[in-house]
């Protein structure tokens, strides 16, 4: 038998690990700020090597 969903608990469980998620990106970017060190890209670089 199939348990009985909790959309409230589901919902407030998948913003909070977003929001640990996005704290920690935040921080991350901080620190990089503080070093002086440039920040990584984020998806895939445009570089053609031909």
């Amino acid at each position: 038998m199939a348990r009985k969903p909790n959309y409230n608990f589901e919902r407030s469980e998948r913003e909070r690990l977003k929001a640990i998620k996005t704290a920690e990106k935040a921080e991350a970017k901080r620190r990089a700020r503080e070093l002086g060190q440039p920040e990584a890209p984020a998806g895939p670089e445009d570089e053609d090597d031909e």
